[in-house]
Order: structure tokens, then C-alpha cells, then sequence
């Protein structure tokens, strides 16, 4: 008789229990998971907004790139020219 009528009971008490804990913490997961929506819109608004900053100096430092590639080159091209007419100087001298 015991075990017919309260474990049954208990057994349904503790899948109440259950149940009601499981509600509470999936509403708090689903609160969670808001914040973390908004926060994450929040960065992404901010990324948004700095893209166009980091554009400009993409293209200034792209810019400064070429310019320095360019006089690079140029000096690289004088001395090896001056290389070259030093070195058919001294073959004119042997």
C-alpha cells in the first residue's frame, strides 16, 4: 500500500519540481542570450563604424607604400648604374 500510493507521490512531486526548475532556467538562458544579442549588435555597430577610418588609412598607407617603393627603386637603379660605370672604368685601366 506504502509503496502504491506515495511513491507515485513523490515521483510526480519531483517531476513537478522538475519541470519548474527547467522552465526557470531556460528563461534565464533566453535573457542571457538577449544581452548577448544586444551586445553583440552594439560591437558590430562599432566595427561598423570604425571600417571607414581603418579604410582611409588602408589606402594612406598603401599610398605611402607605392611612394616608397617608387624612390627605393630609383636610388636602387642610380647606384647600380654608377656600379656599372665604375666597373667599365676599371676594365678600360686593365
Amino acid at each position: 500500500m506504502f509503496l502504491e500510493v506515495v511513491l507515485p507521490t513523490i515521483l510526480y512531486i519531483v517531476a513537478i519540481t522538475l519541470l519548474i526548475v527547467l522552465i526557470v532556467a531556460s528563461l534565464k538562458v533566453i535573457k542571457l542570450l538577449d544581452k548577448a544579442d544586444r551586445i553583440m549588435d552594439n560591437v558590430e555597430e562599432k566595427i561598423n563604424t570604425f571600417d571607414s577610418a581603418l579604410a582611409v588609412m588602408k589606402s594612406a598607407a598603401d599610398g605611402i607604400a607605392n611612394i616608397s617603393d617608387s624612390i627605393i627603386f630609383r636610388i636602387s637603379s642610380i647606384t647600380s648604374k654608377l656600379f656599372r660605370k665604375f666597373k667599365k672604368e676599371d676594365k678600360k685601366y686593365d
